[in-house]
């Protein structure tokens, strides 16, 4: 994408947060470029792209610094708690989506167990609820 794109294509985005201010709204149509398609329904946009126009510069900084605090605080100008400060309300908007859940088998284990214990199921519907895992 050539420099005037990505800045029309910025812009456009920054015109479209002024608009919602923050409000949600839904994508109805999507068009890939490549393939000629496009694509009518409900499409959420996603959380990152849910944030306020700032808010996506920040992580957009914060990302291309590697994560660092400290070149975040010379970009930004600001000290080092204002910096965590904004990363901890950014982060506690941002839904956490679960991609793999295999780890969490020995939760799911335990809590299988503690629930026999307690006699709220039978021994039968533990084994069903555990089948497959180890």
């Amino acid at each position: 994408m050539s420099d005037t794109k990505t800045q029309a294509a910025v812009q456009d985005w920054q015109a479209l947060s002024e608009l919602t201010r923050g409000r949600p709204i839904v994508v109805e149509r999507v068009r890939l470029v490549e393939q000629g398609v496009a694509i009518e329904g409900a499409f959420e946009l996603p959380r990152l792209a849910q944030l306020a126009a700032e808010d996506q510069v920040f992580v957009a900084a914060f990302v291309r610094s590697h994560g660092s605090i400290k070149e975040m605080e010379q970009v930004f100008g600001v000290s080092y708690p204002t910096i965590k400060a904004r990363l901890n309300r950014i982060a506690a908007s941002l839904e956490f989506i679960e991609t793999d859940p295999e780890p969490h088998h020995g939760l799911a284990r335990a809590e299988v167990l503690e629930r026999l214990a307690r006699g709220e199921i039978t021994a039968d519907q533990a084994v069903a609820e555990l089948g497959g895992q180890s």
